[in-house]
């Protein structure tokens, strides 16, 4: 009996024609798995129907469509957002969120079918093969992994004429402008024009934040514990709180990124990204967890955030670092319940107009310059002069001019 894989399958040329390489090259059986993690909002979804009959066509034993939209919105969009996980302090993890999602689907098959390998379609180049494989070893390192377009040395017009060849149903052309990876977090775009970096990236690659609104709207987001549940009072479940809030936002032209950051094979890339509802949920997140979080709590979680970031942005999602940043993170969000007020106005921008919460550390009493104010200043002084003893004594001893006063 012929070994057996799992391939992660995406639909496109690419893993299309791996399939059937994989067959050719290695003599193996392929099931493919496509895995629905909110791609292609702006089209309205796949065409899951299509892409398993692609599969199929390509000569898979089997073809399985999973959908995680539910379990990408709850259990990784909503630990980075509590987690405010930008990678560089800029990129909100778009790709490296789903990338775990899929491992876990493509082990769970792997275990149902039999299969002693999984096999991705990424190239030398990129984050996601790193992605892809460690998550899988860190989950089922007895797993054997192939990853055919980093060993086969096919150019793209190369993969066109052997899907023609191998009768594969691909309308494709050999001219490929951009690399687009999307799902419920946002969107990436790389290759082609966004290759030079000195070059502003064309308009066409944008397609979630056009502003095809001309009014500004404000819009309340409602949390508990950290996790979004409401849009101007409205309960929803994550999925499509994300799904709606991004609607709004991008449709005033909110949630662009363009940026050069460091991969983790060592290059520099120029990645285009569109993110309106990750980019507006963290904001709302942040600002909440001003009034909400202890001092000492806030600043330290926000010395670890970048480290979270890094950890997942790296591929180490199923690492022990990264489960314990987990459980401190958990622990720092049991009070952070509230709403914030976001204000959207075209082309493109989102601010925080207002926050509360029940239990909000600001107290007005106390912060206030007017008669209500209850800050006992007579405590100051003292506070004050305990606060700067140390330098003041290292100034009369060793400080500037020391020797002169002695």
């Amino acid at each position: 009996m012929a070994e057996r894989v799992v391939l992660a399958y995406s639909g496109g040329l690419d893993t299309s024609v791996a399939v059937r390489w994989l067959i050719e090259n290695e003599g193996v059986e392929v099931v493919a798995v496509a895995v629905n993690v909110g791609q292609s909002a702006e089209r309205g979804g796949e065409d899951w129907d299509a892409i398993r009959t692609r599969a199929l066509a390509a000569g898979a034993v089997e073809a399985v469509v999973v959908d995680a939209r539910t379990e990408m919105a709850e259990d990784f969009c909503v630990p980075a957002l509590q987690a405010n996980a930008r990678y560089e302090g800029k990129y909100p993890l778009v790709s490296a969120l789903s990338r775990p999602v899929i491992v876990r689907h493509l082990v769970a098959e792997a275990r149902r079918h039999g299969a002693s390998a999984v096999a991705h379609g990424c190239t030398g180049k990129g984050n996601d093969q790193v992605r892809f494989e460690v998550g899988t070893r860190a989950l089922a390192p007895d797993l054997k992994i192939y990853a055919p377009a980093r060993v086969w040395g096919l150019s793209r017009e190369d993969c066109v004429e052997l899907a023609a060849k191998w009768e594969i149903p691909i309308t494709v052309t050999k001219d490929k402008l951009y690399s687009i990876d999307d799902n419920l977090w946002g969107k990436a775009i790389e290759c082609g024009a966004i290759e030079d970096p000195w070059a502003p990236a064309p308009d066409d690659v944008y397609t979630l934040t056009r502003a095809t609104e001309t009014e500004p709207v404000e819009v309340i987001v409602g949390f508990e514990s950290g996790v979004p549940v409401a849009l101007d009072g409205q309960s929803l479940d994550p999925e499509p709180l994300i799904a709606t809030l991004g609607r709004i936002a991008g449709s005033r032209g909110f949630g662009r990124l363009d940026m050069v950051e460091n991969r983790r094979v060592g290059i520099k890339s120029r990645e285009v990204y569109e993110c309106p509802a990750a980019l507006s949920l963290i904001m709302a997140h942040a600002d909440l967890e001003d009034l909400t979080l202890e001092r000492d709590l806030h600043h330290e979680k926000a010395r670890l955030e970048p480290r979270w970031a890094e950890l997942v942005y790296d591929g180490l999602w199923f690492s022990p670092l990264k489960s314990a940043l987990d459980a401190f993170i958990a622990q720092s969000q049991r009070h952070v319940t509230g709403e914030v007020r976001l204000r959207f106005a075209p082309p493109g921008t989102c601010t925080v107009v207002g926050r509360r919460s029940p239990v909000a550390l600001y107290d007005h009493d106390l912060a206030t310059y007017d008669a209500s104010d209850s800050f006992r200043h007579a405590d100051a002084e003292g506070f004050v002069r305990l606060w700067g003893l140390g330098v003041a004594t290292w100034s009369a001893r060793q400080g500037p001019g020391a020797e002169n006063r002695s």
